[in-house]
């Protein structure tokens, strides 16, 4: 109830002010989500007719193992559904022809093809893949935490080795909350959205698309517009790629691990100002996980957490709005306000 109060006072402190007609969240998610289904479909019905492929599986046990899969149809996923529970539920990423590959993303021709876990002999890939995962699940909630009335602007996640410390998604509110702190409170508010999309154990899809496609799907967003236009420039082929979970459509720096369920213990740990940049007040949300299989002693993640709630900083980027670090300023003393309340339905 706190949390709607302050939204209300906040509302009418405004109340004045010119109005601005802007399309709830979950219009702008739905409509990111039915263009990223469209383009989906139009890519599954470019094989029309069944045509099989041969899988080679590499790992554990595996070696010379043959599937014969569909083309453009069956998955990394789907060729872990024939082998056992345990390669289903384990599986993050996948090595096809020793590229890393999306457990989501459909094969295209005859390829080897390695699943790999977070129990590997050499698990740096799967490990960069979820930390810039946990970054995108953070990116999610930050989206979903505040009322229609109160715009969230998300900007690039930035790519950070697990070395860091913590993951971070950076970020602008809307400038009438310029002067918002998180207070103890709403920071549990944001672990608890997490959590829940923990729980559900959505799937992050991955499409590979078209600059024009990607920014139909961010229409609403300029940030994002110019995001995509810097990564299609980027891209040895002039694409893009997307990825969702639930309704919320992403841009992404590499792959993504194969679900929200392969996350554990995670947690919200800090939110810092970062100062004026291009979109606004920047900030930096950070937050510290560990996967199902590798949960740490109490005394343990402690440390770590202690550890990344301290200012996570990066090289100057020149090619983006990210705010160098030359700019970045201390967060102030906290004031024990609530943000608004998430939208209703």
């Amino acid at each position: 109830m706190a949390c709607r109060t302050v939204c209300r006072t906040l509302h009418r402190g405004f109340a004045s002010s010119p109005a601005v007609v802007r399309p709830s969240s979950g219009g702008v998610h739905g409509q990111r989500s039915a263009v990223f289904s469209r383009e989906q479909a139009r890519q599954r019905a470019l094989y029309p007719r069944t045509e099989k492929i041969e899988v080679v599986l590499h790992g554990p046990g595996l070696h010379g193992t043959l599937l014969i899969m569909n083309k453009g149809v069956s998955t990394p996923h789907s060729c872990a559904r024939h082998l056992t529970e345990w390669h289903v539920k384990s599986s993050a990423l996948a090595l096809v022809d020793g590229e890393p590959w999306p457990l989501h993303k459909p094969l295209i021709q005859s390829c080897s093809l390695s699943l790999l876990s977070f129990k590997d002999k050499d698990p740096s890939l799967v490990n960069q893949a979820y930390w810039r995962s946990c970054a995108a699940l953070l990116g999610q909630v930050l989206e979903d935490a505040f009322k229609d009335e109160y715009s969230v602007e998300l900007l690039g996640i930035p790519e950070l080795p697990v070395t860091s410390g913590a993951f971070c998604c950076d970020f602008v509110l809307d400038p009438q909350l310029d002067s918002w702190n998180p207070s103890e409170e709403s920071m549990c508010s944001l672990i608890r959205g997490a959590q829940q999309l923990i729980h559900q154990d959505l799937p992050w899809e991955s499409l590979e698309v078209t600059p024009s496609v990607a920014l139909e799907v961010f229409s609403h967003s300029r940030c994002k517009q110019e995001e995509v236009e810097e990564k299609a420039a980027k891209s040895n082929n002039g694409t893009v790629v997307l990825y969702r979970c639930g309704d919320h459509v992403l841009l992404s720096g590499g792959p993504l691990v194969a679900r929200t369920g392969l996350c554990s213990q995670y947690e919200v740990t800090a939110i810092h100002r970062l100062g004026e940049g291009a979109w606004g007040l920047h900030r930096r949300a950070q937050g510290l996980s560990l996967p199902f299989q590798l949960e740490a002693h109490h005394t343990v993640w402690r440390k770590l957490r202690s550890r990344a709630t301290k200012l996570v900083t990066m090289p100057r980027e020149s090619s983006s709005g990210a705010v160098p670090d030359l700019t970045l300023t201390q967060p102030p003393a906290p004031v024990h306000t609530h943000p608004p309340a998430p939208p209703q339905t």
